[in-house]
């Protein structure tokens, strides 16, 4: 599954008050612990991150201590005793196996030595496969029989979303939306590589001034700056949002188009501005240009509160109703 499934999925969990223990598979960088936060966030829940790798077999179950002649055992402070909340046990399987049999008896008893799990509490958890190359240990078969599996992959349509509402710069989403591939490559040559998470940080540098290849990698910073030499070439966008576009012709090169139709995309931010573009895309571009620009419209519109926006437009385009209609309709049939 992509990560804006696997937040519905959990989403939906929560919902249904199922306190399943989850473990949650896939690759670095792509955004697993950020979205089970976002899940916890948006649920009104606590949220509690254990690295347990970080962890020694007595953080975990407590200290022994004597009790009226016998021994108890003191727990950790940082478990939660009261309230409702998400028990996240990150990068569980990099934890050695002595670590990995305690955290057994927590996710099965909901308890580990003389601390008990409050019932408004999920336990979930997180780990990287073999194949992404990271220096996991085997997850024991009784442990792995606890939970339910979740397996996600990288997919740019849940990266554009997430970069569009939280202000990614306009020409990474836009050289990701013509170089897919790169949103997530791992390079046995390279400290750093792309992926969600490199991307990110690339963003920060780049609002800052700086070059993008630590983040991301020779590679594909070079390819990026590249990519971006083809602003130079885009019609004036504003002109077009404004409904003066009339004589601007459309790019013939595909990058600049797709330059081209992600800005629009995402600096149609008002009712007039969307019509404009959609109307000149309608008549210069076609129906697979138009479909990436309401991509990127219906990601805004959903991050700022503006469906109502989007709403409004179908009702005064019936252009735009009557290609949604029929996109739909392909989209069943394929």
């Amino acid at each position: 599954m992509n990560p804006n499934e696997l937040k519905e999925q959990l989403s939906q969990i929560i919902e249904g008050k199922l306190t399943l223990s989850i473990m949650i598979w896939g690759p670095p960088g792509i955004g697993k612990s950020s979205i089970v936060h976002q899940v916890a966030t948006e649920n009104e829940l606590d949220f509690i991150d254990l690295r347990l790798s970080q962890l020694s077999p007595t953080d975990l179950r407590g200290l022994p201590v004597p009790r009226e002649n016998a021994m108890g055992w003191l727990p950790p402070d940082f478990l939660p005793r009261t309230g409702k909340g998400i028990l996240f046990l990150d990068e569980i399987n990099l934890a050695p196996p002595a670590i990995q049999g305690i955290a057994q008896q927590l996710v099965l008893d909901r308890r580990v030595g003389n601390y008990e799990l409050p019932d408004a509490w999920h336990i979930w958890a997180a780990g990287n496969r073999k194949e992404d190359r990271a220096s996991v240990f085997e997850m024991p078969a009784p442990l792995a029989n606890r939970f339910i599996h979740f397996d996600v992959a990288s997919d740019f349509g849940s990266f554009r979303k997430w970069a569009v509402g939280n202000e990614v710069d306009e020409k990474i989403i836009s050289f990701l939306a013509f170089r897919p591939a790169l949103l997530h490559r791992q390079n046995n040559g390279s400290h750093a590589w792309p992926s969600s998470r490199t991307w990110a940080m690339a963003d920060k540098l780049l609002k800052a001034g700086l070059s993008i290849e630590p983040a991301v990698g020779e590679g594909p910073a070079g390819e990026y700056l590249a990519y971006t030499s083809v602003y130079k070439k885009l019609p004036d966008l504003d002109v077009i949002l404004s409904g003066k576009g009339e004589r601007v012709g459309y790019p013939k090169e595909a990058s600049v188009r797709f330059a081209t139709t992600i800005g629009l995309g995402l600096r149609a931010k008002e009712l007039t501005a969307l019509l404009n573009a959609f109307r000149w895309l309608m008549k210069k571009g076609g129906a697979e240009w138009v479909q990436l620009f309401l991509c990127n419209v219906f990601d805004q519109a959903e991050a700022r509160g503006h469906l109502g926006m989007i709403a409004t437009a179908i009702r005064e385009e019936p252009q735009m109703r009557k290609f949604l209609s029929e996109y739909r309709e392909l989209d069943q049939a394929a």
